[in-house]
């Protein structure tokens, strides 16, 4: 009788356990650049739309964020924002069906969009989801590699809509395009590296290195404000419609200023403004995601 019930147990403790590693809150923000991206350039209500988008949804979240949840267990013990929307704190009895499921899932979405689309597009394909793993995967760890993690995180978002326009079979070597996506990925660039500040403490007790541990809060904290200011300089140059996409920088500006003059000690503190990124890059991202396609096949 316990062992029927044990077993009849552990579905519903995988199944949550794999919701709040794949990041829920952050579904869309991956999902939503790949479907605008593809539905504007092809104008149709596709398979390629619905198999591209649950992949992005879901399948790429977990695979992205449940493997970063099973090799940065360590750290993540000693990181107080995690075990919340920031993060799961993933018990080691979950890792292997983690992993295990986060390649299961992913696979079939891979195979099939692999069949689609020219060699361009499966090129790309196959350069995000090896990015996603590499972020975090023993052996490769690009996170611990400064800088290389925070454009390794950056590919994470502005992937899915390079991937979409790849699989449309749209140009992305236009001025125009090429700005907004250069900027995207400096965008990326500096919300990952801002993001890094906060941990500070708890990568270095864990003996995990990053762009924060490296060169330190306070540079790490203006070479983002550097970054954001960088992309929005670049939208601004890529000509009308784009140029007004440009403005989406300067809130993120507004919310660095205050923590230009943090230091290692005061690292958590930066999670203030981190909490208002979370909310921000729902509408920044819409904002920016919808003038770079419209600009690109205006």
């Amino acid at each position: 009788m316990s062992d029927s019930n044990s077993a009849g147990l552990v579905p519903k403790g995988l199944v949550t356990q794999l919701f709040w590693s794949s990041r829920p809150i952050s579904w869309i923000n991956t999902a939503f650049p790949f479907a605008a991206a593809y539905f504007f350039a092809t104008r149709s209500l596709d398979l390629n739309l619905l198999i591209g988008t649950l992949f992005f949804l879901i399948p790429y979240n977990l695979l992205m964020y449940g493997v970063n949840d099973v090799f940065d267990y360590e750290s993540d013990l000693r990181n107080p924002r995690k075990g919340g929307i920031e993060g799961a704190l993933l018990h080691p009895k979950w890792h292997q069906p983690t992993l295990f499921w986060s390649v299961a899932l992913t696979l079939p979405f891979v195979v099939y969009l692999l069949f689609q689309g020219d060699a361009a597009a499966k090129a790309w394909l196959l350069l995000f989801v090896f990015t996603v793993i590499a972020y975090s995967a023993k052996g490769l760890r690009f996170k611990e590699k400064p800088f290389l993690d925070s454009l390794t995180s950056a590919s994470h978002f502005v992937g899915p809509m390079i991937y979409g326009l790849a699989l449309a079979g749209a140009s992305l070597t236009e001025t125009a395009p090429l700005l907004l996506i250069l900027g995207f990925t400096l965008w990326g660039v500096a919300s990952h590296a801002f993001g890094a500040v906060q941990d500070v403490k708890a990568d270095r007790e864990a003996q995990i290195s990053s762009i924060a541990t490296v060169i330190g809060a306070r540079a790490t904290t203006r070479f983002a404000f550097a970054c954001y200011a960088a992309a929005g300089a670049l939208v601004a140059a890529s000509g009308y419609p784009a140029a007004f996409a440009a403005v989406a920088a300067v809130p993120y500006l507004a919310i660095l200023w205050p923590h230009l003059n943090i230091t290692d000690a005061t690292c958590e503190t930066a999670n203030r403004g981190w909490k208002q990124f979370i909310k921000l890059n729902y509408l920044a991202g819409f904002i920016v995601t919808m003038i770079t396609i419209w600009a690109a096949f205006i």
